[in-house]
């Protein structure tokens, strides 16, 4: 029995070891929208477990999937863009941006106007990436078999059966029935849980955000004057209606904000793709980054930034009018005359919830937020007077408060630039800048707390309070915090804020020399064509060259199939490779090839060529990819080869493999078979 046992054991072990996957499948259907509109529809199947990436997955995340229309001749336009099903959006923070992704199921649409109406095919190229504890890099063609076109046909939407399409990928191909039933329309671009989750923190924020606003001059001095005006009212009348009345402020101040987004929903359905253009286009980030940086000087008291004064008079004369319409412009005017010192808030507030890419939705709720929390004082103190003794007395330091705002604000600003730098890949600001940048506001900020400086509009200072002086040693400590990442320490307080860490002056640390750094510390020079791979391990990104140099060093090749964008790759580099106990063996006993299967660099054009099944490799990560599928029959990414000089295996190769224990035994007994 346990003979037959061991038999089955082996057959499956056999067949576990083939690591071709295809954790999507596809289904691909015509719909007619006119008498030369059609709608291809393709519908994706995804494994349990495994997530394939959204077209507009940010920069420096996974790899988004892309589609190519195969239309040479001019036989048809596209109409629009690549529609696209919801998307879950996740942030990860190993690469600190946001994923989106799809689970199980996904679904693309594109609109196509047929100008040749002898037609008789659409070839339709996707690439994608699909991640679970490994990342497989996947193409497809689909074959769209297009019916008999008629110029008088008006039919309105009918389904098309093409019976079968292909669809070839790049490890085999299969043949896909097209779906029958049509897939239901959904709206909203965010799991609900996920736009639940988002919206309340969002919501929150803002809500502070809205509430510390008022503590500035523009706005704190306003709070008993404006207090006063409606228990005028209660004494001379009807307390309830001056009750009423102050709710009704509050409520029109809650309604001007959340006007201000409405257009936005507007542009929203002019293009459903802006919001993820402005969180990543280089040039409205520097617009933004403009806009905040001056208005965090004003905050500073360089100057005011004030609403044009024939405004503000018109609107302070409209509301003397009696009834709701006086209360609207009554809550108009404070909007306006306090400006000076809201706008940057609000500023910084349109241009986060914009940068988030969550939709005119989110933003409807930022606004929201902002807009209770600015009118909360206001409501709360007419409803209950007797609190007003609880207020502090006007003073110098609502000033103070106005420029620690200022130096927070152009803190964030930098964000801003940091985003088009990345986008642009000018190398203008990157990380050691960055938190350069940082330590010398928060430093700025302590000093000014601890009153060592001084503003234009600041009061004489005999003392500070208990307040100033906690929060400038906050500031202080924060300081001092950011001082050890100008040396390469991760800073994962304020992870995702500054660029990462590929993205500097030293990304190998400061002070790094250009020699190999192992246990040893032998000194020699780096090897020709090799480079510092993750923990300063030499590393070579071509095949030939590293198999070259183990041999010239006699030492086995470990070959690493990896990709830019692979979340457990970089898991694997940070949470095993970095014990030392890997790392040694890293360094000092076998020659590391690490491979790049999402390496979008184009090849020479004399190593350009065509695979058995007609796919053209172009590309440096459509070869190794090719490497990975033809020689080791894996498209899985971590993926590790332990090879001798004749490129057999010296041990079965594994795939993510987070037990640094099992890990390191695999190792060794690739190294050990090696020395036989």
């Amino acid at each position: 029995m346990r003979k037959y046992l061991a038999l089955i054991a082996l057959i499956f072990g056999f067949f576990g070891n083939a690591q071709i996957l295809n954790p999507v499948q596809w289904k691909t259907k015509v719909v007619q929208k006119s008498a030369t509109e059609f709608e291809l529809v393709m519908d994706a199947t995804i494994e349990n477990e495994w997530h394939m990436y959204s077209q507009f997955t940010p920069e420096n995340g996974p790899l988004p999937t892309v589609f190519d229309y195969k239309n040479t001749k001019g036989n048809y336009s596209l109409v629009g863009k690549t529609k696209e099903s919801p998307y879950k959006k996740v942030y990860n923070d190993i690469f600190e941006v946001d994923e989106y992704y799809f689970a199980k199921t996904a679904q693309f649409k594109q609109i196509i106007k047929v100008t040749n109406t002898k037609l008789k095919e659409v070839k339709v190229y996707v690439e994608y990436q699909v991640c679970k504890e490994q990342c497989i890099q996947q193409d497809a063609t689909f074959t769209f078999k297009m019916p008999e076109i008629k110029v008088e046909d008006t039919a309105a939407t009918n389904v098309i059966s093409t019976d079968t399409t292909t669809i070839t990928t790049d490890t085999a191909t299969v043949e896909t029935a097209d779906a029958e039933k049509p897939i239901k329309e959904v709206t909203s671009t965010l799991a609900p849980n996920e736009e639940k989750k988002n919206g309340w923190l969002l919501f929150l924020a803002t809500l502070l955000a809205g509430i510390l606003v008022t503590f500035t001059p523009c706005v704190f001095p306003m709070i008993p004057m404006t207090v006063s005006f409606f228990l005028k009212q209660s004494a001379h009348g009807d307390k309830k209606k001056g009750r009423f009345n102050a709710l009704m402020y509050g409520f029109f101040i809650v309604l001007i904000y959340v006007l201000i987004s409405l257009p936005f929903h507007v542009f929203e359905g002019i293009s459903e793709d802006i919001f993820y253009e402005v969180s990543t286009n280089p040039y409205l980030n520097l617009f933004f980054f403009a806009v905040f940086t001056i208005f965090a000087i004003s905050f500073l008291g360089a100057f005011e930034i004030t609403i044009p004064s024939s405004l503000a008079n018109k609107v302070d004369n409209a509301s003397n009018k009696g009834g709701l319409i006086g209360i609207f412009f009554m809550a108009l005017t404070l909007i306006i005359v306090s400006f000076s010192c809201t706008g940057p808030a609000l500023g910084l507030v349109i241009g986060g919830a914009l940068s988030t890419d969550g939709g005119a939705t989110l933003l409807t709720i930022a606004m929201l937020g902002f807009g209770v929390g600015l009118a909360f004082p206001f409501m709360i103190f007419a409803l209950f007077p007797s609190m007003m003794g609880n207020l502090p007395k006007s003073g110098g330091w609502l000033n103070t408060v106005k420029v620690v705002f200022g130096f927070i604000e152009l803190a964030l600003a930098f964000k801003f630039f940091s985003m088009a730098d990345l986008v642009m890949d000018w190398h203008i600001l990157e990380r050691e800048t960055f938190i350069a940048i940082w330590v010398a506001l928060f430093l700025g900020l302590a000093l000014y707390l601890f009153g060592k400086i001084t503003l234009p509009h600041d009061s004489p200072l005999s003392h500070i309070s208990v307040g100033r002086l906690l929060l400038g040693l906050l500031s202080l400590t924060f300081a001092v915090y950011l001082i050890p990442g100008l040396w390469g320490a991760p800073l994962n307080v304020i992870s995702g804020f500054p660029p990462p860490m590929s993205y500097s002056e030293s990304p190998n640390g400061v002070g790094a020399k250009n020699s190999i750094e192992s246990n040893s510390s032998s000194g020699e020079e780096l090897p020709e064509h090799a480079q510092y791979g993750p923990h300063k391990i030499v590393a070579f990104h071509d095949y030939d060259e590293g198999l070259a140099y183990a041999k010239k060093v006699n030492k086995p090749v470990l070959i690493d199939f990896t990709g830019v964008t692979c979340v457990n790759c970089r898991r694997m580099e940070e949470l095993v490779w970095a014990k030392p106990e890997i790392l040694n063996i890293l360094k000092n006993d076998v020659v590391l090839i690490s491979l790049y299967v999402d390496d979008r660099k184009e090849l020479p054009k004399d190593e350009v060529y065509t695979t058995k099944s007609g796919k053209e490799i172009t590309t440096y990560g459509k070869k190794w990819s090719d490497l990975a599928i033809t020689k080791y029959k894996a498209n899985i990414q971590p993926y590790y080869i332990l090879m001798a000089h004749d490129e057999s295996n010296l041990n079965q190769p594994v795939g993510y493999t987070p037990n640094v224990e099992e890990y390191k035994k695999w190792l060794e007994d690739g190294v050990t078979a090696f020395k036989k």
